[in-house]
């Protein structure tokens, strides 16, 4: 195993000033800072990282992304952080869920779809190119939504990156459809696999027009 030197406490990060910061192993600081924070690696650190899970930068993210240098060095954490063991299979399911083919890339263990949202998501949105999405919605709290229906915006899915993230064109449909369907959707809600009425733009979403 390979043996890294402690680096400097970081007092600066891509999310702003570093207001708290403990270093977990040598080169692997926790960070915090008033709006966000993450897992930051020293360089040795950073080169040593797995090619599957290693990302551009040094900075790993709190969301999601801090689970990959903790899966990468996690032989090193069992050893030197055994209260930890919840964290570390948090770190495994966090990969496996946002994560899902770099997971398989370092693990060589397949991911199933119901273990993932990524892979749900990105399922769910190629299904649906060429189909109206819903992009926005409104209940019938709204002025302009019926009762018991749901108000959506819904424009056309154009392509689906790898984390399930779709691309849509610029025409945008609004529609009312019934609010139980919706409450019961899955990943992706697409206007021509539900009942729906297309209604004009509601007037609220309408420019006004700046008196000069």
């Amino acid at each position: 195993m390979t043996c890294f030197a402690s680096s400097p406490r970081p007092t600066n990060s891509i999310w702003g000033p570093i207001q708290m910061a403990e270093e977990f192993l040598p080169g692997v600081w926790v960070v915090t800072t008033a709006s966000h924070g993450g897992i930051m690696l020293s360089a040795p650190r950073q080169a040593a990282m797995p090619e599957a899970l290693r990302l551009g930068t040094a900075s790993y993210e709190e969301d999601c992304d801090w689970a990959l240098p903790v899966l990468a060095f996690r032989g090193e954490f069992e050893v030197a952080r055994p209260d930890r063991a919840s964290w570390l299979q948090l770190a495994v399911d966090t990969v496996r869920c946002w994560h899902p083919d770099r997971y398989e890339a370092f693990t060589g263990e397949a991911v199933l779809e119901n273990a993932s949202r990524v892979l749900r998501q990105r399922a769910a949105y190629l299904a649906a190119i060429g189909k109206h999405c819903v992009t926005a919605a409104w209940g019938d709290w709204a002025d302009w939504v019926l009762e018991g229906k749901t108000g959506v915006v819904a424009c056309k899915v154009l392509s689906v990156d790898h984390l399930g993230n779709a691309s849509y064109s610029e025409e945008r449909r609004y529609a009312l459809v019934d609010k139980h369907a919706y409450a019961e959707r899955g990943e992706a809600f697409c206007l021509e696999d539900h009942t729906h009425e297309l209604i004009e733009m509601p007037e609220e979403f309408r420019p006004t027009k700046r008196i000069t």
